[in-house]
């Protein structure tokens, strides 16, 4: 399965919080697809319900890199959504101070001795919140952002209602549009169409890493697509599995990237990683149709 390694440092990031409402928060946004209604998925199964709910709890995890002028004000940010209890930052190979300025910031971290790219990172945090999770209560929702959001970090809060509420398995953040960007969307189409015609469901963002999403999603969606190829990769293999995705309005602002060399060599790797991820997911798609076919099937079961 996947390759999760490191170990954590640091402490807690914040107290004990308050138990959890049983009823949802009427002030809570509503979660919106691109028609405004819940999202057509592949299965009619509803999300998955846990035990405990009142006693549930939320793991922001931050996959940075080179992100020390950020990451601070990232970390406070993420401490002050409602329900967390831990914020781990996944020092993915920095050859800055990311590391010990996240600590300082109130972060638990955890470091890769060499950039080993994101979806590894979201490995390796999952793992590491998985370890810190408590046996007698359900695991922590995971709520992965990005580690140049800064103040706005407090503004992917919405993603966790959907969630949490059991409206959604997986809740993907709808960014309002970046000042300075300067892709033409190329990418964009290409992941929502590949999405539309393995799914059925055509998101808005495709591309957008702020979810929030259950234990029991994510490992479904492991091993996870490598490069800029994992938020394709996901949204593909969960709703091909049946599990429910939304998306959510937050008002975040990262760094975009912009139209000099840099901005457009980031916007072709993105397309190779997209593409790659998305080719995978057919060839193992019509393989597994091909065994389905060639295998007999199974005849009748006696029991002992």
């Amino acid at each position: 399965m996947s390759e999760r390694t490191g170990q954590p440092a640091g402490q807690e990031v914040a107290p004990e919080a308050a138990p959890v409402p049983t009823s949802p928060d009427p002030t809570a946004p509503t979660p919106r697809t691109t028609d405004g209604a819940r999202p057509p998925v592949p299965s009619t199964r509803s999300p998955r319900s846990s035990p405990g709910r009142t006693r549930q709890r939320v793991a922001v995890i931050v996959p940075a890199k080179d992100e020390s002028r950020r990451i601070a004000a990232t970390v406070r940010a993420a401490r002050a959504i409602p329900y967390v209890d831990l914020v781990l930052v996944v020092d993915d190979g920095s050859a800055d101070n990311t590391q010990h300025v996240a600590r300082e910031a109130g972060a638990v971290v955890v470091r890769h001795s060499h950039n080993r790219g994101k979806a590894a990172a979201m490995e390796t945090g999952a793992a590491i919140v998985a370890m810190r999770d408590v046996a007698d209560r359900p695991p922590r929702l995971l709520l992965f952002i990005d580690g140049d959001l800064g103040e706005t970090a407090v503004n992917t809060a919405p993603l966790v209602p959907p969630v949490f509420e059991k409206h959604a398995d997986v809740s993907i953040a709808l960014l309002p549009p970046q000042p300075g960007a300067g892709g033409r969307g190329f990418v964009v189409g290409a992941a929502r169409r590949a999405i539309q015609q393995a799914t059925g469901w055509t998101p808005t963002q495709p591309l957008s890493g702020m979810r929030c999403l259950t234990r029991e999603a994510f490992e479904a969606a492991t091993p996870l697509a490598r490069g800029w190829g994992v938020e394709t990769g996901m949204t593909i293999d969960l709703l091909r599995k049946g599990f429910v995705a939304v998306e959510v309005p937050c008002d975040l602002r990262h760094r975009p990237s912009g139209t000099d060399l840099r901005g457009q060599l980031h916007r072709a790797a993105q397309y190779r990683d997209v593409m790659l991820a998305v080719s995978s997911r057919r060839v193992r798609s019509a393989v597994g149709g091909a065994r389905d076919k060639v295998l007999p099937a199974p005849g009748p079961r006696s029991h002992r």
